[in-house]
């Protein structure tokens, strides 16, 4: 006998397929619709080109020398989507967007289980619509990668607590498998938030022997046969591995500011207030009710508070700051959003409080965001002379500003009018205005953005009718995507390797190891090029114009400027 579905449950499904859709809609959304940043995106997607064409599975290279900064899991992932749709921008950044996607999906499917069809249908909507979120789905960098597994093994690992018998083993077995995953993707952090997060959680609710289970046998086995392979295969490989993946990776960067990351203790509270807007003008006024115990909390909720104040914590302490730290943290975050929201629109008293002062914060700070763009539009000329403004960038991102103008207004005038009519509706529509106008109407300023942070312009200011067999090298600096655009290695004049922003490579190099191939001291450089027998496109920075003048003895007039503050020669063989 068929089941006929009732019209509650037709219209719940139809509610929980709009907000997925909605969210794919946001990820995907002009994936490939700018070029590669430098340094992250430009470094990421050569090294994954690089390991297409070497067909590597272990050892990732950057430029030729051997790349031990991250592991290799995420690079592969990026070369095979490389090989399966080409050299370019959104299938390099393709397995970011599909991790995010997968995401979403598990977050939709948790919370329709814990908290029901209407909390589930606005928790996928607002981690999608959440700018951090939205940023690193489009971009190459491990951190969505990561972000999927660390999730997986944290909620896998509670509903192994919530359950009994089989249930409760095999949800602690897939916990200690994307663990395993997570450790794959970044290092020893992809285990230790899990773990961090668990205890803690376990510690506030009073269950401390749950703790122990996440060292039973059979996930610790099946963690280290995730894991070993890949770390003793490496460590065959790359005997100094072990003590620069342990020592300098994972202890150094989180307990000295040798990696140049260091940020105030404070830097994450304006990174949440930033890149977790408009949703962050909920937190306070949650937070004051939660110091209040106005909330009756289920311990999904306290699991996704402990998760957010955790992650938050931990990074601050760290040594090494970036936005991405965090990602997993902020996701939790939109999901406490999502369930305020919820029980808002159910009429529930606290939720409606935090609301309405949420939405007079939301309006005002809106009208504030906008102040500067307004006096942009009203005296352009004036604006654009002041010393502190950079004449270029103003006249490039001016015509930008009267569409950020109506994103801002129609958040506030949503916000205040979903304040006045006390409507739940609304309110929602107040929150999401902004996500979707800043990937439909204000997306422009990302490509503009990315034309100045990205190497394709600079392959594009190259000459025409470079000869085929043509070396490209560099002086003392490293366009980060240019070998990306060309498909091809560069040579590099270096002191000591840092041009190409590997930790690793400074710390081997510095260790007495050899040189890789690509890589010439600058002692060597005139002899290089002599000895060469193919023709060399020199480039140094705009700076280094008369150090190439007196190296090559060619004149101004045959040094091509280029773009992106680069200047650039054409050698033949026997010149020098």
């Amino acid at each position: 006998m068929n089941r006929v579905q009732s019209p509650e449950g037709t219209l719940r499904a139809s509610m929980l397929w709009l907000a997925f859709a909605l969210a794919i809609f946001l990820t995907f959304m002009h994936l490939g619709g700018f070029p590669l940043l430098v340094p992250d995106e430009g470094r990421n997607a050569e090294v994954a080109r690089e390991m297409k064409v070497a067909g590597s599975w272990l050892v990732p290279t950057y430029d030729g020398a051997t790349y031990l900064d991250k592991p290799a899991f995420f690079f592969k992932s990026v070369a095979l989507s490389l090989q399966a749709f080409g050299d370019l921008e959104w299938a390099a950044r393709l397995p970011s967007a599909l991790s995010a996607a997968l995401w979403l999906a598990m977050i939709l499917g948790f919370c329709l289980r814990q908290y029901g069809a209407r909390t589930a249908s606005l928790a996928v909507v607002v981690v999608a619509a959440t700018p951090l979120f939205m940023a690193f789905a489009r971009i190459v960098i491990f951190d969505m990668m990561l972000g999927l597994f660390v999730s997986a093994a944290i909620l896998s690992a509670f509903m192994a607590a919530e359950g009994s018998g089989v249930r409760r083993r095999n949800a602690y077995l897939v916990a200690a498998f994307f663990a395993g995953l997570a450790t794959l993707v970044k290092g020893p952090v992809g285990f230790l938030i899990p773990l961090l997060v668990m205890s803690v959680y376990h510690l506030a609710s009073g269950s401390r022997r749950e703790i122990r289970s996440f060292f039973g046998l059979g996930p610790v086995l099946l963690f280290l046969g995730l894991v070993l392979p890949w770390f003793i295969g490496l460590s065959l490989e790359c005997p100094d591995f072990p003590y620069y993946g342990i020592m300098k990776e994972s202890i150094s960067r989180f307990t000295t500011p040798e990696f140049r990351r260091t940020q105030p203790v404070y830097y994450y509270a304006i990174i949440v207030s930033v890149c977790f807007f408009p949703f962050s003008s909920v937190l306070p006024f949650a937070l004051w009710e939660g110091l209040r115990r106005r909330f009756d909390l289920k311990p999904t909720d306290r699991l996704f508070i402990v998760w957010a104040i955790v992650v938050v914590v931990f990074f601050s302490l760290s040594k090494s700051k970036l936005p991405g730290y965090i990602l997993t943290g902020m996701t939790a975050m939109g999901v406490l959003v999502a369930r305020l929201l919820a029980l808002a629109l159910e009429g529930e008293e606290t939720a409606l409080r935090v609301l309405r002062r949420s939405l007079l914060l939301l309006g005002i700070g809106s009208l504030m965001l906008s102040v500067p763009f307004l006096l942009g539009l009203g005296s352009t000329e004036h604006l654009a002379e002041l010393p502190w403004i950079r004449k270029d960038l103003f006249e490039r991102f001016a015509p930008l500003f009267p569409g950020t103008l109506v994103s801002l207004g129609a958040t506030a005038f949503l916000a205040f009018s979903a304040w006045v009519f006390r409507s739940g509706r609304l309110a929602v529509g107040s929150f999401m205005v902004f996500p979707l106008l800043l990937v439909t109407l204000n997306f422009g300023w990302i490509p503009r953005y990315a034309s100045i942070k990205s190497a394709v312009t600079l392959k594009e200011s190259l000459p025409a009718g470079l000869p085929a067999d043509t070396e490209f090298a560099c002086i003392a600096c490293m366009p980060h995507g240019l070998p990306f655009y060309l498909g091809q290695t560069m040579t590099l004049f270096t002191e000591d390797g840092g041009e190409l922003t590997s930790n690793y490579v400074l710390f081997s190099l510095k260790a007495g190891k050899p040189w890789p191939e690509s890589l010439v001291p600058f002692r060597e450089m005139k002899g290089y090029l002599s000895a060469s027998k193919r023709p060399i496109f020199l480039i140094a920075r705009r700076e280094g114009l008369s150090e190439m003048k007196a190296l090559t003895g060619i004149e101004a007039p045959e040094i091509r400027i280029l773009s992106g503050g680069y200047i650039g020669v054409l050698l033949r063989p026997g010149v020098l």
